[in-house]
């Protein structure tokens, strides 16, 4: 009898494509209450917010563009760009990127999933990119929410730039979008070390709360008298550079540069998330992070980065100190000045004049000559000068100024009364808010002249 050897091939295992993957992860995203309740308030809550406060007689004042709700639509948007810049994406990121990995850790599911997919590569990519929609899905609940809800409560308006001139519904519409894509760099950067934390610390709590303990810590740095470099050279700027786009010319270089900070933070921080994932032990079921690894892979090449950001912004920009001096001062303010002095003029139907024909000018003090003048402070203090055509005498204005470390400044007029020294002035149809009672105004920390 001869034995016949049958060679039985078995087919390998195919790993599971990572579309599948990213439609699995996304709908176990989707699935939990908490995102489902995110969503449902990023694309309804920011509307009413908006809504409610445009029809309030007291407006945020004390935040960008919060004076201009009762004139325009599109300034509720900026608000809350503001509002989410600070406080609801670092928060959004959190709940979604800063646990997608723990969450795994904490429910003991690794192994099943490493025999579903037989790829940690494609789980990382599947998680990473389901957590980056879901992100970006409540980004645009935020922006189109409260744009819609500022055109249906105030209307379809022109939007007042932060230099004061008159932008168009249109040119409104566009900044508003390009302001809310910048915001998407740090948002991204933040949503990055949220993985990183949800990669590194395993079930810790702490991997959930590094987004906005970051983001909090890049909140106060802003504040502080930092030099130019590091201040554009840290990736939460790009969360307030979106101020240049409403002057003219825009601001773009202090933008650019954030922007492009914040997406090599974002970069590094996924690369360094995939090179602990793709390389951890998941046979161990008490894993609970990489602990000192977690320090020298995770940590130390973001302070590198952050050393190599702030030499290459130094010399890429020819700006030092604080980027605040009195010339840049003296500029923001009478261009400012000019332009609303033309909606006011438009207001009390006055004969129209032109910025060339009232050749502005503003004369600054700091802390009443005594100390340097530069940097940020409220010691601010202002004499505005103009020309009227066929008037010999020049006309002045007093101000006093509130700028902040940023480059932002409030100026608060201080006489005379019929110009800028009371808030409402009287108009052939009644009392109408005075624009040059308080703006708001930029002052660009690169040096551009």
């Amino acid at each position: 009898m001869t034995a016949v050897a049958v060679e039985s091939s078995v087919a390998p295992a195919r790993r599971v494509p990572v579309s599948r993957g990213y439609r699995f992860e996304l709908v176990k995203l989707v699935s939990q209450w908490r995102i489902r309740l995110l969503v449902l308030a990023c694309w309804i809550a920011p509307a009413l917010f908006v809504a409610g406060v445009s029809q309030q007689s007291t407006l945020p004042a004390d935040t960008l563009f919060g004076r201009w709700m009762h004139a325009t639509g599109w300034a509720g948007p900026l608000v809350m760009l503001g509002f989410a810049g600070t406080w609801a994406l670092p928060l959004l990121t959190s709940v979604v990127a800063g646990d997608v990995f723990a969450s795994e850790d904490r429910l003991g599911t690794w192994r099943h999933l490493l025999v579903a997919v037989r790829s940690p590569a494609r789980i990382f990519v599947a998680k990473t990119l389901a957590s980056l929609t879901v992100i970006l899905l409540l980004v645009a609940g935020l922006a189109v929410s409260s744009a819609v809800g500022g055109l249906v409560a105030v209307g379809n308006q022109p939007l007042v730039g932060l230099d004061g001139h008159l932008l168009s519904p249109g040119d409104a519409a566009v900044r508003v979008l390009l302001s809310w894509v910048a915001a998407l760099a740090p948002t991204l950067a933040l949503a990055a070390i949220g993985l990183l934390g949800s990669v590194a610390l395993g079930r810790s709590p702490m991997g959930l709360l590094l987004p906005p303990v970051v983001a909090l810590a890049l909140s106060v740095a802003q504040m502080l008298p930092l030099p130019v470099a590091v201040r554009l050279a840290l990736p939460g700027y790009a969360f307030i550079s979106w101020n240049g786009l409403f002057t003219s010319p825009t601001q773009l270089a202090p933008l650019l540069i954030g922007v492009a900070v914040a997406l090599a933070w974002a970069v590094l921080a996924t690369v360094l998330a995939y090179a602990l994932f793709v390389r951890r032990d998941f046979t161990n079921p008490a894993y609970d992070g990489n602990g000192r690894r977690a320090l020298t892979v995770g940590l130390l090449p973001l302070a590198a980065l952050t050393v190599v950001t702030v030499g290459a912004v130094a010399v890429a920009t020819p700006s030092t100190g604080s980027g605040i001096d009195q010339g840049k001062v003296q500029r923001s303010l009478a261009t400012a000045f000019a332009h609303l002095y033309r909606l006011q003029t438009r207001q009390l139907h006055r004969p129209a004049v032109t910025e060339a024909q009232l050749r502005t000018t503003a004369a600054c003090t700091k802390s009443d000559g005594q100390a340097a003048q530069e940097g940020a402070g409220n010691d601010w203090r202002c004499v505005v000068s103009w020309h009227l055509p066929g008037v010999a005498v020049a006309g002045t204005a007093i101000y006093q100024l509130d700028i902040t470390s940023d480059g932002r400044f409030v100026a608060d007029g201080d006489g005379p009364k019929e110009v800028n020294g009371y808030f409402l002035v009287r108009t052939p149809t009644g009392d109408a808010p005075n624009p040059l009672w308080q703006f708001d105004g930029n002052v660009e920390l690169l040096n551009t002249h």
